[in-house]
């Protein structure tokens, strides 16, 4: 059974009686309360209508039909377009110019790190982190079913996965690492999106017990409610996803003719929603299409958008992620709902690194006094000594020492043999491997 969005009676609200409200008194109280709808509210009837009361003599209906009026006023045709060839709109909202403004101007992309006075070494720490986030609210998005703390502890220690949620998350590690490292300098093509993909399904299945592959022409794929059963979204035919897969392709590497000038940010939350709508492989395509929306970021030189799991923001309200789909597609194919959703999330996770920058910042002014002059310690120990005072019941090896931070294993043996010496961390053969644990000398370093 197919989802169907609720729709407004609007038999009664004539365009005539309608017209005539604008000569009414208030007015100027019926606009005030229109414009909320046409910016940062931008919300469907299903919500409109459990707002606040409306201004008197104008029904729900009514100030609903002059709020669609308004918008379709002011929304631009897209690129992309339906299987019935109608193409998906969208509009510029009030809020999107200021952020951007900010994105934008921030120093050299480094989203306030400079500023804040946290040092250039700990940036790969930062960009492992938002990887790291990244990944596991990717694959948990996915139906995952590992929690964040194990999901951590299993990309730093780098071990096998067990089970195929594992494997997810193992995937979109290394892709969002391929693409940070390598894919960003590559022009979008045909062979790059099956990279990608090969990359996050590796070793897992279907729904159907099969390798996840594009598409033919008998593959009718669904985007359905795990409780209740109703569908979504069906991905269009083959044939289509393939046409429009070329177009996809042209548009990403800004090779589209006649095109004017869209944002980066709008334009990467543009290919997450057409890669979504298209379905184009029996598995992962939400994942391949959040990180193509990372490849054209940072490609367009938004490097630092791997400081943000944006994921990690989603899946605080992954109905809502479902829903942005839904209205876009329902609703007139006004795909604003869609950019407005993912706009705030980027608004959201860029808020939660700066409070994280801050608080790392004020921790590591006081413990570099204490370690660099007390005990000559570097970035990368000082680090590791956070970690283990945070959580004393955590552990390290070489491996994910070295993995953490992208250096040699004689660097990362260096570093925990120095603080075994000088007793911050205490060393227990376990069988073939060596674990090392934080001792009670951390806490006098805090």
């Amino acid at each position: 059974m197919h989802f169907k969005l609720e729709k407004p009676e609007l038999s009664g609200a004539q365009l005539e009686k309608i017209s005539k409200i604008f000569d009414s008194k208030n007015k100027d109280e019926i606009l005030d309360y229109i414009k909320k709808f046409l910016g940062s509210d931008y919300v469907y009837w299903d919500r409109m209508r459990h707002k606040e009361p409306s201004p008197k003599g104008v029904s729900k209906e009514e100030l609903w039909m002059i709020i669609k009026i308004f918008r379709e006023s002011q929304r631009v045709k897209s690129v992309v377009i339906d299987i019935k060839n109608k193409p998906f709109t969208w509009s510029k909202l009030d809020y999107f110019e200021e952020f951007f403004h900010e994105l934008d101007m921030s120093t050299g992309g480094e989203l306030f790190v400079e500023k804040s006075g946290f040092k250039k070494a700990n940036k790969q720490k930062l960009i492992t982190r938002g990887i790291m986030e990244e990944a596991i609210a990717s694959s948990q998005l996915e139906g995952a079913a590992t929690s964040r703390k194990a999901a951590k502890k299993l990309l730093r220690e780098g071990r096998k996965p067990k089970n195929e949620s594992e494997q997810m998350i193992v995937n979109n590690y290394y892709s969002m690492k391929a693409v940070e490292e390598d894919h960003k300098e590559r022009e979008m093509s045909m062979g790059l999106i099956l990279e990608l993909h090969s990359l996050i399904t590796k070793d897992t299945l279907d729904s159907e017990g099969k390798p996840p592959r594009m598409r033919k022409k008998d593959d009718p794929i669904y985007v359905t409610d795990k409780l209740t059963g109703e569908i979504y979204h069906e991905g269009p035919n083959a044939k289509f996803v393939k046409k429009e897969l070329e177009k996809l392709i042209n548009f990403a590497n800004n090779e589209l003719g006649g095109e004017k000038f869209i944002h980066p940010v709008i334009k990467a939350v543009m290919i997450h929603f057409w890669v979504g709508y298209l379905h184009p492989f029996t598995d992962g395509n939400g994942r391949l299409a959040r990180l193509l929306f990372y490849w054209y970021l940072i490609k367009e030189g938004y490097w630092a958008f791997v400081y943000l799991p944006i994921s990690k923001a989603i899946n605080l309200s992954p109905k809502q992620y479902s829903m942005a789909y839904v209205y876009s597609e329902q609703d007139d194919n006004d795909m604003t709902y869609f950019i407005d959703y993912n706009i705030k999330k980027i608004k959201l996770a860029v808020k939660e690194f700066k409070k994280y920058v801050e608080s790392q910042t004020k921790e590591n002014l006081k413990m570099k006094k204490r370690s660099e002059t007390t005990h000559n310690l570097n970035a990368r120990q000082v680090q590791l000594l956070q970690f283990l005072h945070g959580d004393p019941d955590e552990k390290t090896n070489l491996a994910i020492h070295t993995n953490i931070n992208q250096i040699s294993k004689r660097t990362a043996s260096k570093d925990l043999k120095d603080l075994v010496r000088k007793k911050f961390l205490t060393r227990e053969k376990q069988g073939k491997n060596v674990h090392y644990y934080g001792t009670t000398e951390i806490n006098k370093l805090f």
